[in-house]
C-alpha cells in the first residue's frame, strides 16, 4: 500500500485497515517496552494546518521522530496555498520536497485537489465533511476494549459532524451496528451514511434514550465546532437531550465505554465526571492518535 493516500476512510477496504490496526497495536506495545522501531529513517512529512489543532499536530510530529523521520509545520497562510498558486501545484511543489502530506483544512474538495497533484501519499488530517485518522484511532481504542467488533452497538449522540461522518463509516466497515441519535437538521451528510449502509447496518433515530439501550459504546463531539460559533445559541438550544450524562450511560450496557475526540465542552455534550470516570476510554482513544497515524505513515510513506 504504498503511496496510497488516505483521504476518506470509506476509500479502505476492511481488510486494509486491519492491516493498518494490527501495525497500529503492535507499534503501540514496542513504544511500551522501549524497543526501537525506526521504520521511515530520514522520511519528511509535510504537515498543512489551515485550522489549529493539539492531537493531529502533536500526534503526526511526534509520531515521525519515533519513526526515524522528521515532520514540517507549514501554516497554510504562510504558504501560497490556492492564493498565489493552486492547490494543484502545491501537491506537485511539495512532493519534490517531502515524502507525504498531511492536511488539516475546511474543504474536502481541498484535500481532493492536493492529492490530485500530489506524487506522494496525502493524509487528510481533517476536514469540515471528514476526520478519517480520528476513525481509525476510534476503532483502534474499541478494538481494544473489546476485541472483535462484529455485532458489538455503538451509539454516536449529538450533531452529525466530521467525526461522526467518518466514525460510522469505520465502524461499519468492522461490523458493528451504528446508530445516530440526532435532532432533525443535525444528521451526518447523506454520503457518510449511504456509505456506511453499504458496509453494514445504520440507523438515524430522534431519542437518545431509547437507542441507548444494549449499546457498548457511547459516542459524542463538541456541538459547536470551528467556524460554527455564530450559531452556538442556536446549536446549544437544538442539542439540548442529546448529552451523555449519568442517566443516558445507565441504560447502555454494563460494559459500555464513553468516547468522544475532544476538546470536550463539559455541561454540554457531556459531563466531566463522565468523561474523567472509570468507564470513560477518551484518554486512550487520544492517545491512540499517534499510534494509529505511526502505522498509517508506516504502511504508505515509501
Amino acid at each position: 500500500m504504498k503511496g496510497r493516500h488516505f483521504l476518506r476512510i470509506a476509500d479502505w477496504t476492511r481488510d486494509e485497515l486491519e492491516q493498518v490496526l494490527e501495525l497500529a497495536a503492535d507499534l503501540k506495545r514496542r513504544l511500551k517496552s522501549g524497543e526501537e522501531h525506526r521504520l521511515l529513517p530520514g522520511r519528511q512529512l509535510g504537515m498543512v494546518f489551515d485550522k489549529p489543532s493539539t492531537r493531529t499536530r502533536i500526534s503526526f510530529e511526534v509520531g515521525m521522530t519515533q519513526l526515524g523521520g522528521h515532520a514540517l509545520f507549514l501554516q497554510a497562510a504562510d504558504l501560497q496555498f490556492g492564493h498565489g498558486e493552486t492547490i494543484r501545484d502545491t501537491g506537485a511543489v511539495l512532493s519534490r520536497f517531502l515524502d507525504a502530506i498531511m492536511i488539516r483544512t475546511y474543504d474536502q474538495a481541498a484535500v481532493e485537489e492536493l492529492a490530485a497533484g500530489a506524487t506522494v501519499p496525502v493524509i487528510n488530517g481533517l476536514t469540515d465533511t471528514s476526520h478519517p485518522c480520528q476513525a481509525l484511532a476510534d476503532v483502534l481504542t474499541m478494538r481494544e476494549r473489546f476485541g472483535d467488533l462484529d455485532g458489538r452497538k455503538l451509539l454516536y449522540v449529538g450533531d452529525g459532524n466530521n467525526t461522526c461522518a467518518s466514525l460510522i463509516v469505520g465502524a461499519a466497515t468492522f461490523g458493528m451496528d451504528v446508530v445516530v441519535a440526532c435532532p432533525r437538521g443535525y444528521e451526518p451528510p447523506e454520503g457518510a451514511i449511504d456509505a456506511a449502509r453499504e458496509l453494514g447496518k445504520v440507523e438515524l433515530v430522534r431519542d437518545a434514550r431509547e437507542a441507548a439501550a444494549g449499546a457498548h459504546v457511547l459516542y459524542t463531539d463538541t456541538w459547536v465546532s470551528m467556524g460554527q460559533e455564530n450559531e452556538r445559541v442556536q446549536r446549544l438550544r437544538d442539542l439540548q437531550g442529546y448529552a451523555i450524562d449519568d442517566d443516558l450511560l445507565s441504560l447502555a450496557a454494563r460494559d459500555a465505554i464513553v468516547m468522544h475526540c475532544l476538546p470536550a465542552h463539559y455541561g454540554e455534550e457531556v459531563t466531566e465526571e463522565i468523561l474523567h470516570g472509570p468507564r470513560s476510554a477518551a484518554w486512550d482513544e487520544a492517545e491512540n492518535r499517534l499510534h494509529a497515524q505511526k502505522a498509517l505513515l508506516a504502511t504508505i510513506v515509501p
